[in-house]
């Protein structure tokens, strides 16, 4: 039933990549913090780890600072992106204690080094933190400029060994157009790679898609506002849309990290 948390036997995943927009940290405005948005992405955050999936989080900063949009003849884009991904920091920061007041144990990681406030990003550490029951946030992007936190979220999905990409929207999946512009843009259940690459559906950007391509990552694509979406992803359960390469090649085994 729709706003009930799914009942799972089995969870297919043992290690997924979770990705937030900043907007869904900003409550209907999409500006800001919004306190019970956070909470309640804790809550479902919360769904997935009680299952014993490993997880790490992916965040973006677009509710504090948007680069692109900002950009101009005062703000270069280096400097613009940069910002933005400090804004991703601040958002990784209060789910880090969102969750840790519902007892998840969490670690930031940058790529941008805060170390006051932060772990740098080291894979292999964030592996053996996945490893001991830890729940990972990425923030900071990939630490460069010019590259979304889509890509970023592709990027540490691949580096973390990650079995899926869960990218929670503001929109039940991929359609043919901007389903809340053109009332006639038709759901798209299941897409591959070059589909979404070809039609440029937006769904991510193309350095994302491409990554998670060559490296046979399954991406969910999902509204992150319906209650218990993200565990039913994780359980399987088709939710939203799926890319993916069509007949799923083995994957390697996960990197076991023991130091």
């Amino acid at each position: 039933m729709t706003g009930a948390y799914p009942a799972v036997a089995t969870v297919p995943y043992s290690r997924v990549l979770l990705k937030l927009s900043g907007e869904a940290f900003g409550g209907d405005k999409g500006r800001g913090i919004d306190p019970s948005s956070l909470a309640r992405l804790a809550s479902e955050i919360k769904q997935v780890h009680d299952l014993d999936v490993e997880m790490g989080v992916v965040v973006g900063g677009g509710n504090i600072w948007r680069g692109l949009s900002y950009k101009g003849e005062a703000i270069g884009r280096v400097t613009a992106d940069n910002m933005g991904m400090l804004a991703t920091i601040i958002n990784a920061l209060a789910l880090q204690d969102a969750l840790e007041d519902l007892g998840i144990p969490t670690r930031v990681q940058t790529a941008i080094e805060v170390t006051k406030l932060a772990e740098p990003y080291i894979r292999r550490r964030a592996i053996r933190h996945l490893e001991k029951g830890r729940l990972v946030i990425f923030a900071g992007g990939t630490g460069n400029p010019y590259f979304t936190t889509d890509t970023a979220a592709a990027l540490r999905a691949v580096e973390i060994e990650a079995e899926a990409l869960l990218k929670a929207t503001q929109v039940d999946g991929v359609y043919t157009d901007d389903p809340r512009v053109n009332k006639k843009a038709k759901k798209i259940p299941r897409l591959d790679f070059m589909e979404a690459i070809r039609d440029r559906l937006k769904v991510m950007d193309a350095t994302a898609l491409t990554l998670c391509m060559e490296n046979n990552m399954p991406i969910a694509v999902f509204d992150a506002s319906v209650k218990g979406n993200i565990a039913r992803a994780v359980s399987g359960e088709r939710v939203g849309t799926l890319i993916d390469g069509g007949e799923a090649a083995p994957r390697k085994p996960k990197t076991t990290v023991t130091a």
